[in-house]
């Protein structure tokens, strides 16, 4: 089993939520099963790069799309929609932009990234590229987990309970964009991705 982790806009691998996930594999000595890049302003790029990378954990462990977990965090959870489907990997949708066109549109510009404060430019085109790789409508909705939050003060969670229809759903009431209950959520997404759970040494 292998995890790919995709962050939202602005942010980037210094999420709390990617560095939680990066702890709990390295917990359990499975880093090489974990890759969390840092995408660029271009979504067109990011898939490119985040295909990339999927293919080349793939390559490594010597195993199947199906064996594949992304992970993605609001833009990220677009992408990684847009990556299951054309793979036929599992996704875990964390309060995902599920129409990220029309959500980034009004983004187009200069901004800073949060956790460096590196600023980079957000073009009219790249908004095209979103429209280019929108899903409308996800097939084998098994394959998918949402973890969506009812206080999300950036994105509408019931879009996003409408769009993942038939799969599996965790509704957070309360709490917000960012997730910050997601260290309550990480054992169901590893389970979810065909991690067996730790269990507690025993000493004799």
């Amino acid at each position: 089993m292998m995890l790919l982790y995709l962050h939202g806009f602005r942010s980037s691998p210094e999420s709390s939520k990617a560095q939680m996930l990066a702890q709990r594999m390295q917990d359990r000595a499975q880093l090489d099963r974990w890759s969390c890049p840092s995408l660029p302003a271009s979504p067109a790029k990011a898939l490119a790069l985040c295909k990339e990378l999927a293919q080349d954990l793939m390559t490594r462990h010597h195993a199947e799309a199906s064996e594949l977990t992304v992970i993605g965090s609001s833009l990220g959870g677009f992408y990684a929609v847009s990556l299951a489907e054309q793979l036929g990997c599992r996704a875990v949708a964390l309060n995902p932009a599920v129409f990220a066109p029309r959500d980034l549109a009004s983004q187009v510009g200069e901004h800073e990234q949060y956790h460096s404060n590196e600023p980079f430019i957000f073009l009219p085109e790249h908004v095209d590229e979103l429209r280019g790789m929108a899903v409308t409508q996800i097939t084998q909705p098994e394959r998918y987990l949402l973890i969506a939050a009812t206080g999300d003060e950036v994105l509408d969670w019931q879009e996003m309970h409408t769009f993942f229809k038939g799969a599996q759903q965790i509704i957070v009431d309360g709490d917000n964009h960012g997730l910050s209950s997601f260290t309550d959520h990480i054992d169901t997404v590893l389970q979810f991705a065909g991690f067996v759970p730790n269990h507690p040494t025993t000493k004799s």
